[in-house]
């Protein structure tokens, strides 16, 4: 199974760019914070390439901007080229975006650190005048549970 998600902060502005034939395209970086620190107490970060299309690649354009967080998820995609410099054959590595989400609140983009959203809850981002919503999560108090023992388990 080839899945990835990733929730870091971009490194330039997404720009986006279309094939010959039409298509919209958009590459970009993200910088991932390891999950461990140094001996120096320091966190590294890996560097991440990825590339959205179409739809994806037009939303990541529009609403992203260096510097801030965003959730990705799609798949690694690996291809050969050959180096123009010195004619020997190398391997990229990208991350080829299925969805982009946004993981922070609109003001809260030039902060430091990653807070994500609570489970179970929904941040609005932004919204037209005169919009208002709601969400609800709702509870299992109505919820019957099931009796079973070991037994009747398949496994």
């Amino acid at each position: 199974m080839n899945v990835v998600c990733l929730v870091g902060r971009l490194t330039a502005d997404p720009e986006l760019r279309q094939t010959p034939n039409g298509t919209n395209v958009c590459s970009f970086s993200v910088a991932v914070n390891r999950a461990f620190a140094n001996a120096n107490g320091e966190r590294q970060a890996d560097f991440i390439n990825c590339v959205a299309w179409r739809q994806t690649a037009e939303f990541i354009s529009r609403y992203f901007r260096k510097g801030q967080n965003i959730g990705l998820n799609g798949t690694i995609q690996t291809r050969t080229y050959q180096d123009k410099d010195t004619g020997k054959n190398r391997t990229a590595f990208e991350v080829v975006i299925n969805n982009a989400y946004f993981v922070e609140s609109k003001g809260s983009s030039q902060s430091t650190g990653y807070s994500p959203a609570p489970a179970n809850s929904y941040q609005e981002t932004s919204k037209p005048a005169g919009f208002t919503s709601s969400f609800s999560t709702g509870e299992l108090d109505d919820f019957s549970s099931i009796a079973s023992d070991d037994g009747d388990l398949p496994f």
